[in-house]
């Protein structure tokens, strides 16, 4: 069996394996993780070695891309002071933590164990994003988990950079050289993630092809992620600020099919690609252990203890940080409960980041001599990944539960609820204007039917509300109607916009109900 076969195949589990976890509600990265490493001990199975740039080039930047348009810069400004404490101060804290214990217990040297360390310390956007849409956590708490998840990938990759620089030249760590890097790598990749993202918006703004905007959505992570790259900055960080520019304002560019049409392409894309990777990690950890030395063959223990020691960190941290942060901000007598940062502990997850970098280990010194334990860096790398994927994958669901802050799903139905009649209100407000007496004298018959049509279907959807179901509006409108009614659609998509500006509702129902006009717009295209 050659591996391109495997390959093929393992697309077909993986797929096979998502769609059961969606339809099971169980955890997708956790449940393909496992049929990834059952296959992965088959004896008749070859060994897939994925070279880095597959992953680095053409995984990564899509699922960035995807795990960042599904958050908004309102959220962010909204989590910004302890976001930035996970990701600066928490990062260098498990780097660190990683690589003294990894130096104790293995035969790591110092420079390597950083090398570990830095690859791990930073949680994963895809997996934490993956996991996160089957958790009806509050806004703010699931902004939180996904922005540090998106944005402490620009630290740990410094701290990657300098430690393989370290190890391979034998230099010693400069303080203000790796500051400055920083600065290049995460402030110019920024730059020209949001310069791609403008560029972006003019482009779509002036084209109405469905087929050509839909090959620019999927080409953009690419093209932020290689332009970054060349101009040696950050690719990760570019194609994350341009993924949150471009998904806060995506509501904006094109016509409602288009937006249609994009999202369909973009969630099976993005559904194929998560669904193998996470497949990949397991597969590839039998094939991992057989290339280890004689004196690497502790992983067993070593994997379970390198990452206790990223959930103690993790634990350590977060709890003291929440508490300050409880303590500036407290009013009253309220408590400082541990339910959120519980939570938050938990919820840090590695996944397909990690194992990236441990992927791009160079193969030897700057003297041609092999970089001693790659293979060990390698081994522990996934292996970490698939423990917190499996354990913290499989028990997250129940630490929300036992925390007691999920949203109910009745909360949700309300927030939705309350929407939804008040752009109807919005809209069948305009359609009074439209259909005053005086104005409505000069309209022709089909006009005037058009309108009573029109306001009809408005008063249907509030009491459909009201009563909580829903029925299907008239099949083939007149033209009249179908004018009509985008303009009052657009009239409900600005209410909807509003809403969410003025922090009403969350940016959960603010996408779904916007999905709602967009199928309600197409559905009103005349048919050919």
């Amino acid at each position: 069996m050659t591996g391109l076969t495997v390959v093929l195949l393992l697309v077909i589990l993986a797929t096979a394996v998502a769609t059961g976890a969606r339809r099971w509600s169980l955890p997708a990265p956790s449940l393909l993780v496992i049929a990834g490493l059952v296959v992965g001990l088959m004896p008749w199975v070859p060994e897939v070695r994925l070279p880095p740039e597959v992953i680095n080039v053409l995984v990564l930047p899509p699922l960035l891309y995807a795990s960042a348009g599904e958050i908004s810069v309102r959220d962010l400004r909204t989590v910004w002071r302890p976001v930035s404490g996970l990701v600066f101060g928490l990062v260098l804290a498990s780097a660190a933590a990683v690589g003294y214990v990894a130096a104790a217990i293995t035969p790591l040297t110092a420079a390597t164990a950083l090398i570990l360390g830095s690859a791990l310390a930073s949680t994963d956007p895809v997996a934490v994003t993956a996991l996160g849409r089957r958790l009806s956590l509050p806004p703010r708490v699931q902004a939180l988990v996904q922005a540090e998840s998106l944005f402490n990938d620009a630290t740990s990759l410094v701290l990657y950079k300098v430690a393989v620089v370290t190890a391979v030249t034998g230099s010693a760590i400069s303080v203000s050289g790796t500051a400055v890097q920083f600065l290049v790598l995460a402030g110019g990749g920024a730059l020209l993630g949001a310069a791609v993202a403008a560029v972006v918006t003019l482009i779509r703004r002036r084209t109405d092809d469905p087929m050509l905007e839909t090959v620019i959505a999927l080409v953009t992570p690419y093209v932020s992620y290689v332009v970054a790259e060349q101009s040696h900055t950050s690719g990760v960080t570019a194609v994350i600020v341009s993924g949150v520019v471009l998904g806060s304002t995506g509501h904006k560019l094109g016509d409602a099919s288009v937006r249609l049409q994009v999202h369909a392409v973009y969630d099976t894309v993005t559904f194929l690609l998560e669904s193998v990777v996470f497949a990949l990690i397991g597969l590839e950890l039998p094939s991992t252990v057989r290339h280890l030395a004689h004196d690497e063959h502790g992983w067993p223990l070593w994997v379970p203890v390198i990452a206790f020691t990223l959930l103690a960190i993790r634990l350590l941290w977060i709890f003291p940080l929440s508490a300050l942060i409880h303590q500036r901000h407290r009013m009253g007598d309220n408590r400082l409960s541990w339910r959120v940062p519980a939570v938050l502990s938990w919820a840090g997850t590695r996944g397909v980041m990690p194992l990236a970098a441990a992927l791009s280990v160079p193969l030897v010194t700057r003297t041609g001599a092999p970089l001693p334990h790659r293979a060990l860096i390698l081994m522990l790398t996934t292996g970490t990944v698939a423990l917190t994927l499996v354990f913290q994958g499989f028990t997250l669901a129940p630490v929300v539960r036992r925390s007691g802050i999920a949203v109910e799903p009745e909360h949700t139905a309300r927030e939705e609820a309350r929407t939804r009649r008040r752009i109807a209100h919005a809209a069948l407000e305009e359609l009074e204007q439209l259909g005053d007496p005086e104005e409505l004298a000069d309209l022709g018959a089909a006009a005037q039917a058009a309108l009573k049509q029109a306001r009809r279907h408005l008063e249907a959807r509030i009491h459909q509300v009201e009563d909580a179901h829903y029925s299907d509006p008239d099949a083939r409108p007149a033209d009249a109607y179908r004018e009509i009614r985008r303009t009052l659609i657009a009239i409900e998509a600005a209410e909807l916009q509003h809403l969410y500006e003025a922090n009403k509702i969350s940016n959960a129902t603010r996408r779904r109900i916007q999905h709602e006009l967009d199928l309600e717009e197409a559905s009103l295209r005349p048919r050919d």
